[in-house]
């Protein structure tokens, strides 16, 4: 059942209007489930105050200097405490233990709550999780040893360069995570050489020049994410997935999208499927007269690539376009998508599509917030006790440059985007989506896959990215890739290895930890394995084909101009 049926008109009303992200409402289911169970809260709070006794007794032995015991040790991925000062300080060291010690009990209680839904317990949760963060000891001067190190080093410089840096951010309004300045968009990053072939309103198709003398036939066609930027897939050259696959003997095209305006706001799913993906397809065979193409899709890319994938294989089979294809880090079934999934309910796609209809399109800023909020201390604080705390300069890093390039989401898309696919689920279930008159069913796509996901992902759970292979009937290769939804993507060959990954067969496999535990682990980019198994799709070696065609001419330079618009 979902969470929002238990509502009362009167609390749907309330959700509606003051709380679309049930952040108050599910903290008062919680908090009213443990009232409606007094032993149980009493067994909570007793087990509270034996770890304040445990952590009492050992502060004070620190400090009379009696033992250096931790009873509430900071885990090991938890860069705020690592610094040497939060052990060998013992004030500081009581502040971290009582701070985690309630952080970990209120949360351990929230998933604890008997008699609520487990929607209704994560989400409470997360929304507790968001303030605990915030009010970490180490996101305040006078408990950062860190940063009041720093601040005596400099004689105060440090503050003030922080103040300056929390002033030029409250203009931009967010936190920073990169200079601003630090890279230019056709000149520091996306500067493989290549040429607009294709433009509609709604996407740039980009070829990119071919740097060996001689080429596979069938072309590549990267469908980029339109929740962010192309050029995470052609950043600097050093870590350009493009410019690896051209120089790998491959013609490359990728989808360079319109950032949308109120003037897209009636632009669908569909439009995004034909106006953009098909399209491209359609001009990539064209400009190489390849009969078929490699299509690639990376995150929602890869979402509509499915979709396309099935309508397709609903048609006539000498139609095809399409002869195998990739998914990078894509949900096709969004029954679990993670975190995500607690800000997704009717009252919140409500408030959303208010909010949308009052300008036409979701802003990019309002996406970018959401995801950072996901990962909070990582994509949030840390940058705010780096930029204000310590007063240094955000990085130069290409790819949270990237991430901080924004693009808004049309209203009518992203409505259906929401309530079809994540509210529903309709994509993975058959028949339960209609395209342009064409049912959708996965199972009906038969060309080879090649699926990536990456291990610590939070946008889409590789668990989740799994399901692929028993959804369709083709031959599959599943690589589970160490790091993230970014990084494990971009990982280019280097030496030594910077990253790991998991790889084999893994056709209509639907049990993603047994596979993994009977898979090897290679060192090293998964990027070299893919251009393994592309390389005998993609057909016997030939000249180029030159840079666009008389029906699709080159209008302009790569990176074109959609990649330049602005949120």
């Amino acid at each position: 059942m979902e969470p929002s049926e238990y509502l009362t008109p009167s609390l749907r009303a309330f959700r509606q209007t003051v709380d679309p992200f049930g952040v108050m409402e599910s903290c008062w289911q919680v908090q009213r489930a443990w009232w409606d169970r007094p032993r149980e809260l009493a067994e909570e709070v007793e087990r509270l105050r034996a770890g304040m006794w445990q952590e009492y007794s050992t502060s004070w032995q620190r400090f009379t200097g009696s033992s250096q015991e931790n009873a509430w040790p900071a885990a090991t991925h938890d860069e705020r405490f690592q610094d040497r000062v939060w052990e060998e300080n013992a004030f500081l060291a009581s502040v971290r233990e009582s701070y985690l010690l309630g952080t970990r009990w209120l949360l351990d209680a929230i998933y604890a709550t008997p008699g609520v839904p487990d929607k209704v317990r994560g989400r409470a949760a997360f929304w507790v999780r968001q303030w605990l963060n915030a009010t970490a000891p180490t996101n305040f001067l006078w408990t950062n040893p860190g940063a009041l190190i720093r601040y005596l080093e400099t004689g105060g410089r440090s503050f003030v360069n922080g103040f300056e840096n929390w002033v030029a951010d409250l203009r931009r309004g967010s936190i920073s995570m990169v200079n601003p300045d630090a890279f230019e968009v056709g000149k520091t990053l996306a500067t493989t050489p290549g040429a607009v072939v294709l433009r509609n309103d709604l996407v740039e198709l980009i070829q990119f020049a071919p740097v060996t003398q001689q080429v596979h036939p069938v072309p590549i066609l990267l469908v980029a994410p339109w929740i962010n930027k192309y050029y995470i897939l052609d950043l600097t050259p050093e870590n350009s997935l493009i410019r690896y696959l051209v120089g790998q003997g491959f013609t490359v095209f990728v989808t360079s999208w319109k950032n949308p305006g109120p003037e897209l706001r009636h632009t669908t799913f569909e439009d995004y499927m034909f106006k953009g993906v098909l399209a491209s397809v359609e001009a990539a065979r064209e400009i190489t007269k390849a009969p078929q193409v490699h299509l690639v899709g990376y995150c929602i890319g890869g979402t509509i690539d499915a979709a396309l994938m099935a309508w397709l294989n609903r048609g006539q089979a000498s139609e095809l376009p399409v002869g195998h294809w990739t998914l990078l880090t894509t949900l096709v079934d969004f029954s679990a998508p993670g975190e995500i999934d607690l800000f997704i309910d009717e009252e919140s796609i409500e408030f959303l599509e208010k909010r949308m209809a009052t300008r036409g399109y979701l802003d990019g800023q309002d996406m970018a917030t959401s995801f950072r909020m996901l990962r909070a201390n990582s994509l949030i604080w840390r940058y705010y006790v780096n930029n204000y705390l310590f007063g240094e300069s955000p990085p130069a890093i290409d790819v949270l440059y990237w991430n901080m390039d924004t693009t808004r989401m049309p209203e009518a898309m992203h409505s259906y985007y929401l309530r079809q696919l994540y509210l529903h689920n309709r994509l993975a279930q058959k028949d339960a989506l209609t395209l342009a008159g064409r049912p959708i069913d996965l199972g009906r796509i038969t060309q080879p896959l090649y699926v990536v996901g990456t291990e610590q992902d939070h946008i889409a759970p590789w668990q989740q990215t799994f399901k692929i292979c028993s959804l369709v009937k083709g031959p599959v290769r599943y690589v589970l890739a160490t790091s993230g939804h970014i990084l494990g993507v971009v990982t280019p060959p280097v030496d030594p290895p910077r990253r790991r990954y998991w790889v084999g067969d893994a056709t209509g496999r639907s049990d993603a930890g047994g596979w993994c535990d009977r898979t090897d682990k290679v060192p090293g980019s998964w990027w070299a394995d893919w251009v393994a198994w592309l390389r005998p799709r993609c057909g016997t070696l030939q000249a180029p084909p030159l840079q666009g065609s008389d029906r699709h001419p080159p209008l302009a330079d790569a990176p074109g101009i959609y990649v330049l618009e602005r949120a």
